[in-house]
């Protein structure tokens, strides 16, 4: 399966923002239009991913939007007005559905920035990369769980998949095509992430999309990071900010990250004397520093994006299910029955989970629950309260040092 995330946040495609320094958001208001919508075109798929959100299956579902259906969606998501939303065609493998081409330059006729987010498997020809290309595809995402074919087979369930990775990765960029490298994160193969940095600042990529696991689908048999875990990776992902772009999928809390070592930085303070990093950072930084990923020239850092479940984002299914994620599985209607513009402005689950009084926990008392808000599909996964406190933070409310200091600018 494609991450169904795929090019979520990626703001260099499309979509426009305004300027910030730590965290950025979108110009308009997102309680009124998205900042990006994915959509599940398919979940046909020859893989078996470990981590599948969709559970995927060989054959395409009967139910799932036909070629009209699938063009009135982006006649809705244009509706939006401009900037139109990013529109991301995700999956299974959307490369099942025959007219993908086709979609796509629909898509881009209506004004829609188009992205793919196809599977490894033998359809990802540079044939097929050109075709897309030619109709007006911004970009592409491709995942890598592993820097070495066997880990990262095992993990997409098939052989050859980390081999038709890499030449798709090859054949985007040499045909001029923007490429995002998505990697899931588990206790299984985080160890790995300072090697897929390496690939990535060694190959070249548009953006590294970190996905923090969400026990849903076949995601749930999967040993996700704990709270302590995940806050040395986030750690280690603002070590590494200024030698690749990277940005993280449902863990929103990398935000208050930033801000906090922004904030240290300022003041000249050692991120170790105030935070709590663990082994696993360490681990982590130590890869770093053996690759030579924190030597040589800097880049500009990537401020993460301010946009979250039903707040600038919304995903639509296969069967035109409206969520507010892809890995939140409540519905707030259907694009058959209802434009997608009011659902995404009126449902209550949408205007729910813009309304941050309605957090629980810590999240609900956070001095950075308007930048956060952590993952609400985790929340849920885990919960099954939508508006429970994130999970897989750690952070005690009020214990950062510097308050002030952590305003965005």
């Amino acid at each position: 399966m494609s991450r169904s995330m795929a090019v979520a946040g990626n703001d260099d495609i499309g979509g426009g923002v305004r300027p910030a320094r730590e965290i950025r958001a979108p110009r308009h208001d997102s309680a009124d239009r998205p900042f990006i919508v994915i959509w599940e075109a398919t979940q046909a798929c020859p893989l078996a991913c470990l981590h599948c959100r969709a559970s995927a299956r060989p054959r395409r579902d009967s139910a799932e939007l036909d070629t009209a259906e699938a063009i009135g969606l982006m006649e809705q998501v244009a509706a939006f007005g401009r900037p139109a939303p990013l529109f991301v065609i995700t999956g299974g493998d959307p490369f099942q559905r025959p007219d993908l081409t086709d979609l796509v330059r629909r898509g881009t006729e209506l004004g829609l920035a188009v992205s793919v987010s196809p599977s490894g498997t033998p359809t990802l020809t540079r044939a097929a990369l050109a075709s897309l290309h030619q109709a007006g595809a911004r970009a592409i995402s491709l995942s890598v769980d592993a820097a070495g074919a066997a880990a990262h087979d095992g993990f997409r369930g098939a052989d050859g998949v980390f081999a038709l990775t890499m030449r798709a990765w090859r054949d985007a960029t040499e045909l001029g095509m923007k490429v995002q490298i998505n990697t899931t994160v588990t206790r299984d193969t985080v160890a790995d992430l300072p090697a897929i940095a390496a690939l990535i600042r060694d190959r070249g990529a548009l953006l590294w999309s970190v996905f923090f696991l969400v026990p849903t689908g076949r995601g749930q048999a999967l040993g996700s990071l704990d709270a302590a875990q995940t806050e040395d990776v986030l750690n280690f992902l603002y070590d590494l900010g200024e030698t690749i772009p990277v940005k993280t999928t449902e863990a929103h809390h990398f935000r208050r990250v930033c801000l906090q070592r922004a904030a240290l930085a300022r003041r000249d303070v050692p991120a170790a004397d105030v935070l709590t990093l663990g082994p696993l950072y360490h681990q982590l930084r130590y890869g770093l520093t053996e690759l030579g990923l924190l030597s040589g020239s800097r880049r500009a850092r990537r401020p993460p994006m301010h946009v979250s479940a039903g707040n600038g984002f919304v995903f639509i299914s296969h069967r035109g299910d409206v969520h507010p994620s892809g890995f939140l599985p409540v519905a707030a209607g259907n694009v058959r029955r209802q434009p997608l513009t009011e659902i995404y402005r009126t449902a209550p689950l949408f205007t729910g989970l813009r309304d941050l009084d309605r957090l629980q926990g810590r999240c609900g008392v956070c001095e950075f629950r308007k930048v956060c808000g952590g993952s609400r599909a985790r929340a849920y996964a885990t919960t099954g309260d939508v508006y429970a406190e994130e999970p897989s933070c750690s952070y005690r409310p009020g214990s950062f040092p510097y308050p002030a200091d952590t305003v965005p600018r």
